[in-house]
């Protein structure tokens, strides 16, 4: 069973080619991937790599978590599931104009 795994703080410059070449020392690379922003073409600046083990996934995140990859500092740790992450970043706490009622300290059109 292959093994996700989140790579962040990526140069710019780091492409997915480069991003799969520091990985296969520990091990098969099954796919490797700098996401890019979709409107500028740029990388984001994290990636993906999934590795063919556990065994190699981790010997990975223990080698590289920390470690230099083209001038940048890099954290490489086991990808989070898509959609997990507790609902941290679902609703929030509205806007914040004012009260809505009397007095509230909102926004008012009719000053």
């Amino acid at each position: 069973m292959t093994v996700k795994l989140f790579v962040g703080g990526l140069s710019f410059s780091t492409s997915s080619e480069r991003l799969r070449e520091a990985f296969a020392g520990f091990g098969e690379v099954h796919s490797a991937t700098v996401v890019m922003d979709r409107d500028t073409g740029r990388s984001r600046g994290f990636g993906f790599v999934e590795m063919a083990t556990g065994e190699e996934a981790n010997a990975a995140v223990s080698r590289l978590n920390g470690s230099e990859l083209d001038g940048r500092q890099i954290k490489v740790e086991v990808a989070k599931p898509a959609g997990s992450g507790g609902g941290q970043r679902r609703g929030g706490g509205g806007g914040g104009f004012g009260g809505g009622g009397r007095g509230g300290g909102g926004w008012r059109g009719d000053r």
